[in-house]
């Protein structure tokens, strides 16, 4: 049997094996709040990549904008007091000296009147469910609309919800569906008119089956660890002990005595 330090030594080797190979870095791009924003508001652009130590930088289309201030894997540009002036696509390049090693898609950041009034955002069976159900999130406008979007904040992609209902289901939902939602709605009529964004409302997934198998995981982990020390002690003093320890001399049968 290995040396428990052995076997210590061949798993750090294998994790630095693992981390001295790492993938190329992928950068991504989001709105906090989401949605579109009134003249005069407010938001962030935040860009966030699995990175070291290089640099930010922002572009609004084929222009560079700033180089952003890194703080951790996440570098943030506030727009405040925003006007029609900061509509476009923007994207976040990461850099490394001189040498650009990812870039983001593209964002677009839209600068609108909101004419409308704000929906009620709500999910149903509730806010907290286990991972595996099915939850409807229901956007309730006040006022006659065309179409609403869904928005889970960290996410680029928002989910149009149909006209008829405003209704999204999510099937089987997942620890990664997590998040705070919100919605907005807009109509058509000579142009495009928006309504202010919903309350936010944050949805939680408990997946216990995960939480179950990680604690399996890691008390196997540990029994295989004692194992290990304790057959290793076992097998240092039995060797410890050989060679010490004087053996007894067996007498014959002959030799012992009875005594009456």
């Amino acid at each position: 049997m290995l040396p428990v330090t052995r076997v210590l030594a061949l798993g750090a080797w294998l994790v630095s094996q693992g981390e001295a190979t790492p993938s190329a870095p992928t950068i991504s791009i989001f709105l906090k709040p989401p949605g579109v924003i009134p003249p005069g508001g407010s938001t962030t652009i935040c860009c966030i990549c699995q990175c070291s130590y290089g640099t930010f930088v922002l572009y609004k289309g084929s222009r560079q904008l700033h180089t952003l201030q890194q703080s951790g894997s996440r570098a943030e540009f506030s727009i405040s007091n925003a006007t029609y002036k900061d509509r476009g696509s923007y994207n976040c390049h990461y850099l490394e000296g001189d040498t650009v090693l990812a870039r983001s898609t593209e964002l677009e950041v839209l600068v609108e009147e909101l004419r409308l009034p704000r929906p009620d955002l709500s999910v149903l069976p509730g806010h907290e469910v286990t991972a595996g159900a099915d939850v409807m999130f229901r956007c309730t406008p006040t006022h006659p609309i065309t179409g609403c979007f869904l928005y889970l904040e960290g996410q680029i992609r928002a989910q149009l919800l149909p006209r008829e209902r405003g209704d999204y289901n999510l099937s089987l939902v997942q620890k990664g569906d997590s998040g705070r939602y919100s919605c907005q709605c807009y109509t058509f009529n000579a142009s495009r008119e928006w309504s202010a964004v919903s309350n936010t409302l944050d949805f939680v997934v408990r997946d216990y089956t995960l939480c179950n198998t990680v604690r399996l995981a890691l008390a196997a982990g540990l029994l295989l660890l004692l194992g290990l020390i304790a057959a290793e002690a076992a097998r240092s003093r039995c060797c410890g002990g050989c060679g010490s320890r004087p053996l007894r001399r067996l007498l014959p049968c002959s030799d012992l005595r009875w005594d009456e």
